[in-house]
């Protein structure tokens, strides 16, 4: 599309944030739910994107995560919409975003705003199972969900693209991390040419600026900060402590007894080391939980409603299940490892000191990090080139982060109020594919799984395709065989190596 034409805003001043959506001449429905909610006044994104996206021009906005780009775009979508022309499976408004948990997030902020519209919002994303999504398209205005489900959908005909006037691809720099490009680049050719396209990104890659070249006509570039603000949030206090591995699981629990803490995410490099540390938390006192790509969508799902509902106050978990956590009430960020680069850093620091509140980020260093960080906080030009060394019982940790003097590794058992994981049931949403961690229910076994009588586990050496002959044995019937024939006929054939009956080394 053409772009000779691009407007750019980069380093506009940012409104006055007493600007209200009232302002905008945004709809009394839309207004009085966003109210209702205690949401009254612009954010800078929103008060530079509003006049542009209402008035249908295409937009790229560019701004850091936690600055309300979601209202940025779905409030447009909203003001234009018009639910007496459904059509089954054809939205009017379509949102391709990243990951999962982003969907939801999208989808219900935007429920909450257009409550009093009627707006029928459908989230669709993998590891869900596929019937419940196609139901809840017969009658939609807006789809929210991630590329590889909307294809899929698409191509099986029970999502319909042809009818949708405003696309937003949000976050798409993190699409283009997750390698999602050449799946966005299909959607786009499958809506119809003369959409309203809007692109939000935290960053602007040179993927991501020939992607919008060739899909956004005359788009206007807004960005809400000055070139030279800090890419992290300045409300976030940035604490680095050099710590020993052995140690760290004692420094994180005296720092979640920091007075004010409130909802905590602590983020680890592998799924393994997730689950040792909410493990190790949880018996120690505090109420955690993990969230990671092992986990099956029923679970990680659970986990996210326990955290955002306060049952659960300390999420461990990945880089990649984080991206799109969008929670207003996240108090402390800890890197319980050191991040992979500078991107991961703000990616993860970023889920604290959301809209406007004051955050704390913690990050452990071990000294095989060391290189590695010195690159990170070179590139972010931060103050912290040769993190203090630290322990547990370090004055300095307790005086930066205002913990109690009295605080050890256990937390007291006056306050565990927190009701739990546990507290929080676990949703059975038909998932697809392979759940490689599961909850243990006493040792059985999933339906597409038919175990042999008496739960024997059977092998098919090569006689009977399908394995209903050993399906039929009874525990203790076992045979030995040997290259698919009775060891006992084998023994008359006088094999060698055998004495007594007994196996050779080689069986």
């Amino acid at each position: 599309m053409d772009d000779s034409s691009e407007i750019d805003l980069q380093g506009a001043p940012a409104p006055a944030t007493s600007k209200t959506f009232r302002d905008f001449g945004i709809a009394e429905p839309i207004c009085a739910a966003l109210e209702a909610e205690g949401i009254t006044t612009a954010f800078p994104i929103q008060a530079l994107t509003l006049p542009v996206a209402l008035d249908g021009h295409d937009l790229i906005g560019q701004a850091r995560t936690g600055t309300g780009k979601t209202l940025a775009f779905g409030i447009p979508i909203l003001e234009h919409l018009d639910t007496t022309r459904r059509e089954k499976a054809s939205p009017r408004s379509l949102i391709v975003v990243p990951t999962r948990e982003l969907a939801i997030q999208v989808a219900d902020d935007l429920r909450l705003a257009g409550r009093r519209l009627d707006a029928s919002v459908v989230t669709v994303y993998g590891g869900r199972a596929y019937e419940p999504q196609i139901d809840a398209l017969a009658a939609v205005d807006i789809v929210v969900g991630t590329p590889g489900r909307l294809l899929d959908l698409a191509r099986q005909g029970h999502l319909k693209l042809g009818r949708v006037a405003t696309l937003v691809l949000d976050e798409a720099d993190k699409m283009l991390d997750l390698g999602f490009l050449p799946d966005v680049e299909r959607i786009l050719q499958l809506t119809p040419a003369t959409r309203q396209t809007m692109l939000f990104s935290a960053t602007m890659p040179g993927e991501i600026v020939t992607l919008a070249r060739r899909h956004l006509s005359r788009p206007m570039h807004i960005r809400a900060e000055e070139h030279d603000e800090p890419q992290h949030v300045p409300s976030t206090a940035q604490h680095v402590f050099r710590a020993h591995q052995l140690d760290k699981v004692e420094v994180l629990a005296r720092i979640l007894q920091a007075e004010g803490r409130g909802l905590t995410i602590v983020f680890c490099r592998t799924r393994r080391s997730c689950d040792q540390v909410a493990t190790t938390l949880t018996t120690k006192g505090f109420a955690a939980a993990a969230v990671h790509g092992d986990l099956g969508q029923s679970q990680r799902e659970r986990a996210m409603r326990a955290f955002r509902a306060g049952k659960v106050d300390v999420l461990v978990a990945t880089d990649v299940a984080a991206r799109g956590l969008d929670v207003d009430d996240v108090t402390h960020v800890v890197n319980y490892e050191c991040p992979e680069d500078e991107k991961a850093y703000l990616h993860r620091i970023g889920r604290t000191g959301r809209a406007g509140r004051d955050g704390v980020a913690v990050t452990f260093v071990d000294w095989a990090d060391l290189s590695r960080w010195k690159m990170i906080n070179d590139v972010l030009k931060l103050d912290f080139a040769d993190p203090l060394e630290t322990y547990s019982t370090s004055e300095h940790l307790f005086a930066a982060l205002n913990i109690p003097a009295g605080a050890k590794g256990v937390l007291p058992r006056d306050q565990r109020g927190r009701a739990g994981l546990e507290a929080e049931s676990l949703e059975d949403i038909g998932e697809t594919g392979k759940k490689r961690s599961r909850p243990s229910s006493g040792g059985g076994r999933g339906r597409d799984r038919r175990p042999s009588a008496a739960g024997v586990r059977t092998r098919n050496h090569g006689g009977d395709s399908d394995g209903r002959e050993a399906g039929r044995r009874t525990q203790g019937s076992r045979r030995r065989t040997r290259a698919g024939q009775p060891a006992s006929r084998q023994r008359g054939a006088g094999q060698p190596g055998r004495k007594g009956g007994q196996p050779s080394a080689s069986e």
